[in-house]
């Protein structure tokens, strides 16, 4: 099945590709939601701790600075000096107590007097909350400073920080998208050489294809596995398509001359018949037998026997044209099937020049020198017959015809055909 088709069920299937892409998203995008939040939680703590501290440091100061007005309980000098000193620090409200508790000054930022909505909520959440501070005088306490810390510049800075920090968790984001993608090329490009190779094998037998290395060292061996393969899958087919071809071969050729069988021969036969037929052209089939044939292997021997036999069908064979189909029929009867001829009598011709041929000595491995003959039957459609089986009748009654004239010599079928006055 094709990456991404629908199985079965109607569900689209993922590809690896999309399954580990949004795998290794999900993965990087929690690591970087945790880092940030983590991060986050770090900063605003550390934050209010510096505030909480500086506060303090502030309040200090401001207790040092309030100790000779707060001593002689003078109430204007008390809150000019606290409003001088608080407005220039991150204060947002401030009290002077005496020791019974009394206000004797009060000083409070401007814009602060109201105690809702989003910012006042932040404020309150990074404020450090009221701190005292005592007023000391000889080392005796003469008062008592509360004190609110103004979170607005450490908000200021809070925003600053989370927008930086944001901006470098939108760059770590895309940095480990883009190593994600390359990861993920690394890893499923070799698997789809491997699918594609796999399908070209399968669906066009195509088993010269190799998957290219991979740069991850198990999808490397995974393809050198796989082209071994290939290797041994290459070499089996090469093998079986001989060991057809070599069987196809004997299925339809004679083991001893290499000519076609009687069966095949018949297909051929029946073919040529067929297309003659449809182009209105003649084809003539000459049926040959040997006259001494048993008299050869009675005298010397089977061995000698296949010796003529295999003489006459390459001399039958070197004898005839290109494209006409030579066969051995079974024992010592061979045919030979010519198209194409211009005329009837042209199949003539072709039976004189075989038996031209066959007179020469036939050397047995014995070194004796014998001669053979052979009788030819001449049929030629659709002149003698119209069909494939009529016309190996045809031809065969003639070349019993010819037997029994003398042998060694060729004879038609009826009507009989003559040899053309232009012919050698």
């Amino acid at each position: 099945m094709k990456p991404g088709s629908r199985p079965a069920n109607g569900r689209q299937r993922p590809t690896l590709y999309s399954a580990l892409r949004r795998i290794h998203l999900g993965v990087a995008l929690l690591a970087v939601c945790m880092a940030g939040l983590s991060l986050t939680a770090l900063g605003l703590t550390a934050l209010r701790v510096y505030a909480d501290h500086n506060l303090r440091l502030v309040a200090r100061s401001i207790a040092y600075t309030l100790e000779a007005p707060v001593v002689f309980h003078d109430k204007a000098a008390t809150g000019e000096t606290l409003a001088l000193i608080a407005a220039s620090e991150d204060v947002s409200r401030a009290t002077v107590l005496d020791l019974d508790n009394r206000v004797l000054a009060e000083w409070q930022r401007p814009g602060h007097e109201r105690r809702d909505g989003l910012r006042y909520a932040i404020g309150e959440f990074l404020g450090t909350g009221v701190i005292e501070q005592p007023i000391l005088h000889d080392a005796q306490p003469v008062g008592t400073l509360r004190m609110t810390g103004d979170p607005s510049n450490l908000l200021y800075f809070v925003l600053q920080g989370g927008l930086g920090l944001l901006a470098c968790l939108l760059l770590t984001a895309v940095s480990a998208h883009y190593m994600s993608s390359r990861m993920l090329v690394q890893i499923v490009e070799p698997l789809r050489d491997l699918m594609r190779v796999a399908h070209a094998v399968r669906s066009e037998r195509d088993f010269a294809q190799r998957t290219p290395p991979a740069r991850i060292e198990e999808l490397n061996a995974l393809g050198d596995d796989f082209n071994g393969l290939l290797d041994e899958l290459e070499t089996w087919q090469n093998q079986m398509q001989h060991e057809n071809r070599s069987l196809a071969h004997r299925a339809s050729h004679d083991a001893l001359t290499g000519l076609l069988n009687r069966p095949a021969f018949e297909e051929v036969l029946e073919l040529a018949v067929r297309t003659a037929a449809a182009s209105a052209a003649y084809a003539a089939l000459l049926y040959l037998d040997s006259d001494d044939f048993k008299g050869i292997n009675d005298r010397f021997g089977h061995a000698a026997g296949d010796t003529v036999l295999a003489a006459l069908a390459q001399r039958i064979r070197a004898s005839v044209r290109e494209g006409d189909v030579v066969a051995r029929l079974g024992g010592d009867e061979f045919a030979v099937l010519t198209t194409s001829l211009r005329a009837p009598a042209d199949a003539i011709q072709i039976a004189e020049q075989v038996l031209q041929r066959i007179p020469e000595p036939i050397h047995l491995p014995d070194g004796t020198r014998i001669t053979a003959s052979l009788s030819i039957g001449i049929a030629v459609f659709p002149v003698h017959a119209l069909g494939s089986q009529g016309l190996l009748h045809a031809a065969d009654a003639a070349m019993y015809g010819a037997k029994r004239r003398s042998g060694g010599t060729w004879q038609s079928a009826e009507p009989r055909l003559e040899a053309s006055r232009d012919q050698p």
